[in-house]
């Protein structure tokens, strides 16, 4: 839950910048705070990892405590993709129709003459596109319906899913086993 106050204090951050023009603070702020978080969760799944194989943890806390690992996960790496891809949200919002980037949305290949009739003329990924993406990834262990386009996603993606692998097959799988 901590990385959805988090998350909500970034998004606060980035207005407050964007609102005074300076961009290019709110965005390195913003890879700062997601750094730090990113770091706190990778710290909190080793620790809970030694927590088990040293049995101090009972099966209630070791669910919840792998549920709250699970969704700060998508949560952490969605916010990266909405930073990262297209140069961030300010650089594709100045970008009319979004058409590049490391991400293939679905709208990405429609044909112009279907996006103007289905009022996607002018469509560019928002947050809840990346939410999406991250959510697919940590449950499916890959995406879905988004082919990845760029290195830096793909090494993202793959750390994403091995900690979703990990929190679902280690963690919630011990916690099941011995309840």
């Amino acid at each position: 839950m901590a990385a959805g106050r988090d998350r909500a204090g970034t998004a606060r951050t980035d207005h407050y910048f964007h609102r005074s023009g300076n961009h290019y603070l709110g965005q390195v702020l913003g890879y700062v705070l997601n750094s730090v978080v990113t770091a706190a969760l990778i710290l909190s799944l080793a620790l809970l990892i030694s927590q088990v194989t040293e049995h101090k943890v009972t099966p209630p806390q070791l669910l919840r405590s792998a549920a709250a690992l699970w969704v700060s996960n998508f949560l952490v790496f969605a916010s990266w993709y909405w930073r990262l891809d297209a140069g961030g949200p300010h650089q594709r919002a100045r970008t009319p129709g979004h058409n590049d980037g490391a991400f293939l949305f679905p709208q990405m290949t429609m044909h112009p003459e279907a996006k103007i009739a289905a009022g996607e003329h002018d469509w560019e990924p928002n947050f809840v596109d990346y939410l999406f993406l991250a959510f697919n990834t940590s449950t499916a262990f890959s995406p879905t319906d988004v082919p990845v386009l760029s290195r830096w996603a793909k090494i993202l993606m793959m750390i994403q899913a091995m900690i979703s692998l990990l929190v679902l097959a280690l963690l919630a799988g011990r916690a099941v086993n011995i309840l």
